[in-house]
């Protein structure tokens, strides 16, 4: 998921949207309305055909861009539907299975800057490519591929989302190509992680790893990223039958797979978390419901939803429990309050969403009712038809930021972001630019497994549990 670009909305734009939305308001008659609380959603259909739509995204240009997973990139305008494929790739297996076309990004200076970055994979299933590239826009099409970074693709497990931060790098998230986890904990490896990548393509001079673009390590596959408040980034991971996991990426931080799934909570899952710097997910699902694409939403158009996480459920693989999951989280976002489940009764595997940040209005990509996807391909509108956009309002717009202001759509440059400046803490924020205060650092005592700040009967105890068992 992108960052919201609104200063690029022109006046012509908004008066545009105000009209259509009063034109809409008289011609209810006969479409399907949804209601979260107080608050009538209208769905439409955006557009129909897209074979697997996977990415779905606001662009910065006020269009919604789509990839799909047959190795396509769509541009569609959001208020008339009118669409032109920008991109067209031969990928591995054509697209069907788990690879092909996958995450998209847009480049934050998109008015001097016009560039897309896509992932895409190559080759064939179990000796393949995948591929994150850098295009240009010209207006009509992406051309001038440059490609950025490249790591083995596999017939399943691939991830992979993007994520633009506020101090211009990328978060890519990549899966373990189903081998188990062995790549998860390969520290030579890409794969089974979340990078964080220059968007010319290099190494970060701040990554924890001098010379690597691993961020984070020991994911399975995951599949979903975004920003959310206070500049947390969130991350949609599937498990492999159990524990699905909704988990706070952090530098240089293990988040445990193979070894762990989901919380720390036996005696052998403990001890490796203790000794492996081990991050525990805030929010699993047992069995499995595989989770993906997701968005923080904090529009005031659907104020049931604000501070909480959009997250596509594509329901495993039997399909029984697809849906758009709404994750309320806590005032500090490092926690979860409740779930709400919506759209169920579409009975189609949910992909991806986006947010358009003038109305509101949610978009959902929809891959059919079974495993890895079929028709019906959609992407479907909901908007609340009564809000009325604001007139131009000065502020923070990225949702990450401390001070970010739901009313503002034209950015002033202010975004504050709160976190741990130390980068030899380990939770330190590369992209930070206000000092929490809340750094934590490394136990200077090995031997104070618990990390509690002393060596205790408990260290010991926990030391005697591990006895015994073998490491790799």
């Amino acid at each position: 998921m992108m960052p919201i670009y609104i200063e690029h909305m022109t006046f012509i734009n908004r008066l545009l949207y105000l009209f259509i939305g009063f034109m809409m308001l008289g011609n209810l008659a006969g479409q399907t309305t949804y209601q979260v609380g107080s608050t009538t959603l209208t769905e439409s259909t955006l557009i129909s055909g897209i074979n697997l739509p996977w990415e779905v995204l606001w662009g910065p240009d006020d269009h919604v861009w789509v990839t799909s997973r047959q190795g396509t990139v769509t541009r569609i305008n959001p208020e008339t539907g009118a669409s032109s494929v920008v991109l067209s790739k031969a990928v591995m297996n054509g697209g069907s299975g788990e690879p092909g076309m996958l995450g998209m990004a847009m480049d934050p200076d998109w008015a001097n800057t016009p560039k897309v970055y896509v992932v895409y994979c190559s080759g064939s299933s179990w000796n393949g490519t995948e591929y994150l590239s850098s295009f240009d826009w010209n207006g009509t099409a992406l051309v001038n591929e440059q490609q950025l970074l490249s790591l083995q693709a596999g017939g399943i497990h691939n991830g992979s989302r993007l994520l633009v931060l506020p101090d211009n790098t990328l978060l890519m998230t990549t899966g373990d190509t189903g081998d188990g986890g062995a790549s998860s904990q390969n520290m030579n490896s890409l794969n089974g992680k979340v990078l964080r990548i220059n968007l010319d393509g290099s190494v970060p001079s701040d990554n924890p790893i001098p010379g690597s673009y691993v961020y984070s390590y020991g994911h399975r596959n995951p599949q979903g990223i975004c920003a959310g408040p206070g500049g947390i980034v969130y991350s949609s991971e599937h498990g492999q039958s159990t524990n699905d996991e909704l988990n706070m990426i952090q530098s240089n931080r293990n988040f445990g797979w193979p070894n762990v799934e989901g919380f720390c909570n036996t005696s052998s899952e403990n001890a490796y978390c203790n000794a492996n710097n081990v991050v525990e997910p805030i929010y699993t699902w047992t069995p499995c419901v595989a989770v993906n694409g997701m968005e923080y939403y904090d529009h005031p158009a659907i104020p049931e939803w604000q501070n909480s996480i959009l997250l596509s459920v594509l329901g495993g693989l039997g399909g029984q429990y697809e849906r758009l999951s709404v994750m309320h989280l806590n005032s500090s976002g490092t926690a979860v309050l409740s779930e709400d489940q919506y759209f169920a009764s579409f009975n189609q595997r949910v992909r991806d969403v986006c947010v358009n940040p003038v109305t509101g209005a949610l978009y959902m990509a929809l891959n059919g009712g079974s495993y890895p996807g079929s028709g019906p391909n959609e992407i479907k509108e909901f908007r609340n038809l009564n809000y009325v956009p604001p007139t131009a309002v000065d502020g923070c717009t990225y949702p990450g930021a401390s001070n970010y202001d739901a009313a503002a759509n034209l950015d002033d440059g202010t975004c504050l972001f709160a976190g741990c400046l130390d980068s030899t803490a380990i939770n330190y924020i590369a992209w930070a630019n206000v000092e929490s205060d809340n750094c934590i650092y490394a136990s200077l005592c090995p031997e104070d497994v618990d990390s509690d700040g002393a060596v205790t009967v408990t260290d010991l105890l926990l030391i005697l549990g591990a006895f015994g068992q073998f490491c790799s």
